[in-house]
């Protein structure tokens, strides 16, 4: 049985390789008495600057665990130590089906669906619009290269989802105890092992790509089928429920299940469901700018001086309300060491989103500043009038930038009004125009980043600086649309569909949608099993 040693703060300066010596001679025991000896977490604490430590919680097994358990109660071992049971592997009952399943999209929850069912040893096809992840890193490439869009395989669609080419990000506020089975299965694929216990656990968008072509890998060998190119443009309905879909306007592929985990980007498969009378509500999102800083001066505000070779690049979350308005600003997708890149999925509009490699090593750091947007902002009328706020605003940005890609920019000091102008350059490709950036976005949005910033100022002294730069815009936080289910999953008006992850206004990021992934498939293999 596992004893875990909570809380156990040392200096950067002592190597991770010494951990069991530390915990043995608190312990007064000897570092071989110890069995299975890791690290359970791993955080930061940089709470009194510039005295930073890192915290960890480790577990160990005992040869003599007996003796150990009864010195528990002593006043001689640290409250911080505690036994826990091992706890129960989930063992999968085997299904047996001859029903057809299609999942639609191989983001994080077509991916970890897919992954949840072959453990109960269940098939599906899975079809996805954009290209495998080799073919489409190529494609993006070529977007921020030249600026020459594919509308069907950019940093939106194709294999891996928008998080592809993201920070690749792991951090979650749930407590669901899938988690560590989500995170487990990623190590399996291919993530670096530490996933596991990081506080703010991330892959990068590099180390990400081996892991979707190896989860690909696996699917095809337990039997599933992957058609790429294959974007979804109808749902045959019969008798309310759902029966085929049709890829590309000719190809159809019979289920008796659908699960829909398209992303929250595909905006003309909402469009599809709203067709197809599916019920579907306006949901509220976040837009903005991002917003560029050298790293050493992130490392430095954070820190308190230069970074220490054994802490991870300073990284920041920041937020501020406004109790007049109720409109809040704050940092969401902070990127360290990554850099700002082209997220566009239509012709003629602009979106920025941030990315780092697996090291972090950019010179650069970047997060998006935003500000939440209720459904009434939207105007319109429908559901989808989410989707046409954000493409307007999109499309402004596009046009304030003179076209082809290229991101409107301005100096942080120039936006809040600040004398002193600062450099105007960032790591955003194609390119960037300087521009206005009040122009391109709501006038309560502008005003509230602007307050916000003051405020980010005051707590993070230095953010507000000459080599800071914003780039518009940041519009694709969150779903602007949610596809209404029930407690079981499924779709309140079409049966036998499962609207999962981000695109079903469910989730928020890999994990989330990961886990709402695993739990459409355990419920619709619960139900086969019935």
């Amino acid at each position: 049985m596992p004893f875990f040693f909570r809380n156990l703060t040392i200096s950067p300066d002592i190597n991770e390789n010494d951990l069991p010596e530390l915990v043995a001679t608190q312990l007064g025991l000897f570092p071989g008495q110890f069995q299975d000896f890791r690290i359970v977490r791993k955080g930061v604490d940089a709470r009194k600057k510039p005295r930073i430590k890192l915290v960890y919680t480790v577990s160990f097994s005992l040869s003599d665990e007996a003796l150990f358990r009864d010195r528990i109660s002593s006043v001689t071992v640290p409250a911080d130590v505690e036994w826990k049971p091992e706890p129960v592997p989930r063992m999968f009952t085997p299904v047996q089906t001859r029903e057809k399943i299609v999942i639609v999209g191989s983001g994080p929850a077509g991916l970890f669906a897919a992954l949840r069912l072959a453990e109960y040893g269940v098939s599906a096809t899975i079809i996805e619009r954009g290209q495998p992840v080799e073919q489409r890193a190529r494609d993006v490439q070529q977007f921020w290269k030249h600026g020459i869009l594919d509308p069907e395989s950019n940093v939106q669609f194709g294999e891996g989802g928008a998080g592809t080419f993201s920070d690749g990000k792991l951090t979650s506020r749930s407590k669901d105890p899938l988690v560590p089975w989500v995170l487990e299965r990623l190590v399996d694929f291919g993530a670096q092992s530490s996933v596991r216990y990081l506080a703010k656990p991330h892959i990068g968008t590099d180390r990400l790509r081996l892991v979707v072509s190896n989860i690909r890998r696996y699917l095809l060998g337990k039997g599933f089928t992957i058609s790429f190119g294959c974007r979804l443009t109808d749902i045959v309905v019969r008798d309310g429920r759902c029966v085929a879909v049709i890829a590309n306007d000719n190809e159809e592929f019979p289920c008796d299940r659908l699960i829909l985990a398209t992303g929250h980007s595909a905006r003309d498969t909402f469009e599809l469901l709203e067709r197809r009378s599916v019920p579907l509500e306006r949901k509220a999102f976040a837009m903005g700018l991002r917003v560029e800083h050298p790293q050493e001066l992130i490392d430095r505000i954070q820190y308190g001086g230069k970074r220490h070779a054994n802490l991870p690049p300073a990284d920041y979350a920041v937020a501020w309300n406004n109790d007049d308005s109720g409109r809040s600003a704050y940092s969401f997708c902070m990127c360290p060491g990554g850099v700002v890149v082209a997220g566009a999925s239509e012709k003629g509009g602009v979106v920025t989103n941030g990315m780092s490699g697996q090291l972090r090593n950019s010179p650069f750091a970047n997060s998006a500043l935003v500000v939440n947007v209720t459904t009434d902002d939207f105007g319109g009328s429908g559901p989808l009038a989410g989707i046409h706020f954000q493409r307007y605003w999109e499309q402004r940005a596009f046009s304030a930038a003179g076209g082809g890609f290229r991101a409107p920019a301005q100096t942080l000091l120039s936006f809040m009004g600040l004398p002193g102008r600062g450099t105007l350059s960032c790591s955003y490709r194609p390119g960037i125009v300087e521009a206005d950036l009040t122009q391109i976005l709501p006038a309560y949005v502008i005003s509230t980043l602007r307050e916000g910033v003051a405020a980010f100022n005051k707590r993070l002294r230095g953010f507000i600086s000459s080599e800071a730069n914003l780039i518009g815009i940041e519009s694709r936080t969150s779903s602007p649309v949610r596809v209404v289910r029930d407690a079981h999953y499924e779709s309140i008006g079409l049966q036998r569909l499962y609207p999962a992850g981000e695109g079903a206004g469910y989730a928020g990021g890999i994990m989330s949608s990961a886990i709402d992934g695993v739990k459409i498939a355990d419920t619709i293999a619960a139900r086969l099993r019935c």
